[in-house]
């Protein structure tokens, strides 16, 4: 499984080329694209056509081939192969027939955006491409919009001004995103902003619905309980472990609820 350039064709790594060029066969989402790209390493390598309306059958093919001890090399367009791509199919079906998969990393628009984006959640989650209709996406983003890690999709350029504003209608005018555009290429552009600006912005300049997109989506803020008792889960074992002062202390800065009511619950607590 190779990964191979979103743009720059410097980011094909040296093992990859190796790969490439010592495979039996490449599998590839579109020869022609993978054709250009071969020819640019003076790879000569064979290749057979594995896209999504053709994957079960294409690994069947490509399984027997590994029976008869050739090595395969799979790739999609442009990136790391199985990531709302295809190929995960294939793997599936190699791992279950027994053959080694190694995956040959490189690449990748997610891992790219999520490096120039900035966003300080440790944790993110991928959906990919939303849905396509406007109703069906914003019942999507319902169900996203609390949750506590950053948020990735990947967009298609007539889809973005649209999927912008529901975003912003869903998510919150206010709530922080960031478009990244066409990521290693030329015209490459990464804009950080509020979820009702970067609508506006997309929406009055057509160079920015071109191109391949990733569109990331801070974590939802923390809802800060006034009630301290909502805080009992995290207040509890502090205060039978340790000094009232202390325990009140580390669960307000782990909270963020009202030191003063914490202690009193902590009160409650302890008398309980």
């Amino acid at each position: 499984m190779v990964a191979t350039p979103i743009g720059n064709l410097r980011d094909l790594t040296p093992r990859a080329q190796a790969i490439l060029a010592g495979a039996d066969l490449i599998a590839a989402e579109d020869t022609r694209v993978t054709g250009q790209l071969l020819k640019h390493f003076g790879i000569a390598t064979r290749m057979m056509s594995l896209r999504e309306h053709n994957e079960r059958e294409a690994a069947e093919k490509l399984i027997e081939r590994l029976r008869a001890g050739q090595a395969i090399a799979q790739v999609s367009d442009a990136g790391t192969p199985a990531v709302s791509d295809p190929g995960a199919r294939l793997v599936a079906a190699v791992h279950a027939a027994g053959f080694k998969v190694v995956p040959i990393p490189g690449a990748s628009a997610l891992l790219a955006a999520l490096a120039g984006a900035g966003m300080q959640s440790p944790r993110f989650q991928f959906h990919g491409f939303p849905e396509p209709k406007s109703t069906a996406r914003r019942k999507e983003f319902e169900t996203l919009k609390n949750l506590p890690h950053t948020i990735a999709f990947f967009e298609a350029p007539h889809r973005i001004a649209d999927s912008l504003v529901d975003m912003a209608a869903v998510f919150g005018p206010e709530r922080i995103a960031v478009v990244c555009r066409e990521l290693t290429k030329t015209f490459e552009t990464i804009r950080r902003a509020p979820l009702a600006e970067l609508a506006s912005w997309v929406a009055a300049d057509g160079n920015q619905q071109r191109g391949e997109l990733v569109v990331l989506v801070e974590a939802a803020p923390v809802v800060v309980q006034d009630d301290a008792a909502g805080f009992d889960a995290i207040l509890q074992p502090l205060v039978r472990e340790l000094p009232m002062k202390q325990a009140v202390k580390l669960a307000a800065e782990i909270t963020g609820g009202n030191r003063n009511a914490l202690y009193e619950r902590a009160l409650q607590l302890k008398g309980e």
